[in-house]
């Protein structure tokens, strides 16, 4: 009988999940030829602290990214631990905690509003609600102007999406797309010339498996009005969804658009794996309007370790068929 035996993080790059992609080319969409070369790095859930060794987690994180030598980057959200219920204080050493470490990156970062990216939204934090800077105020002063934007390169057509809907009356948070930023989508999609590779970024997952994985009584796996939404993804020539927010590496076809949900730089909350998914980021290469990816570690070690329900594993490969790869060819 074949036994399964431990994986070490260097080998996940090459070696099966669940999150496998095995076609490069959605069946709707064809080759473009006025589409270029690109590649870039989506990397989420940073969650910087300077406890754990988040701080040098991050930096470790952000050098191996840079060697690679991307365009561009996109960070998928959460930025920094939480600022939803820190001190107002702490959140601001957090904030400058990140955007010093993100300049060893010394690329542009296109940035992605997640959840824990708000600030003051829970009572416990003590920040008020007349804060100049609560909820998201305090990203649109300190990381982006803007929670959702699109803009074109080589051919490619990319879209940030706020998938973080705040009731300013007290502060909770529902994984949605509301209705002003649902118009803006059509319209923006609707100027793009047809047969244009569109790349979607995103914090909360608009199709995602997740759920099934672990009992959990957590309701904001993805996004709650994504059927308002997939009609404009399957209309047009949408070649991948990228999506954070879950801290699992995953992929997840619907009509043959990858949805592609990246594991999170730190893990399990600088604790570890995370449901078999260790610290990492996703790398992207777009060629002639295609595109394929893998999801990359970068060898962090935590100081409190944490049991993983699914601790990463080889599968056994029968012989006969092929292993998943997490890297879809061109």
């Amino acid at each position: 009988m074949l036994r399964m035996k431990n994986l070490d993080r260097r080998s996940f790059l090459s070696l099966g999940a669940a999150a496998a992609a095995s076609t490069a080319l959605p069946l709707h969409a064809a080759p473009s030829a006025s589409a270029g070369n690109v590649k870039f790095v989506f990397f989420t859930d940073t969650h910087i602290e300077p406890e754990l060794n988040g701080g040098e987690g991050c930096a470790k994180a952000f050098a191996r990214i840079k060697s690679l030598k991307p365009e561009f980057c996109i960070q998928g959200g959460d930025h920094c631990i939480d600022l939803t219920s820190q001190p107002r204080e702490r959140s601001m050493m957090l904030i400058d905690l990140y955007k010093k470490t993100e300049h060893i990156l010394d690329v542009p970062v296109h940035q992605v509003i997640g959840n824990h990216d708000v600030l003051g939204t829970v009572s416990k934090s003590g920040v008020s609600h007349s804060d100049p800077l609560w909820g998201k105020k305090v990203y649109y002063e300190k990381f982006d102007k803007h929670t959702y934007y699109s803009w074109d390169h080589k051919g490619y057509h990319f879209i940030v999406l706020d998938t973080i809907d705040i009731n300013p009356a007290n502060g909770d948070y529902r994984p949605r797309i509301d209705a002003d930023q649902v118009k803006w989508l059509t319209d923006d999609m609707a100027k793009v010339k047809a047969g244009t590779p569109i790349v979607v970024s995103c914090h909360v997952p608009i199709v995602t498996g997740v759920p099934a994985y672990v009992k959990t009584d957590y309701p904001y796996w993805r996004v709650e009005n994504a059927y308002e939404i997939l009609p404009m993804f399957t209309n047009h020539n949408v070649i991948a969804v990228l999506q954070g927010h879950t801290h699992v590496n995953e992929v997840v076809y619907w009509h043959n658009i990858p949805f592609i949900t990246s594991g999170a730089v730190c893990g399990n909350w600088w604790k570890g794996s995370h449901w078999g998914t260790p610290e990492g980021f996703t790398v992207v290469e777009l060629a002639g309007g295609r595109v394929r990816w893998r999801y990359e570690t970068y060898g962090f070690k935590t100081v409190s370790p944490e049991a993983d329900p699914y601790p990463v594993v080889e599968h056994p490969v029968v012989p006969g068929s092929r292993p998943f790869s997490n890297e879809s060819p061109l």
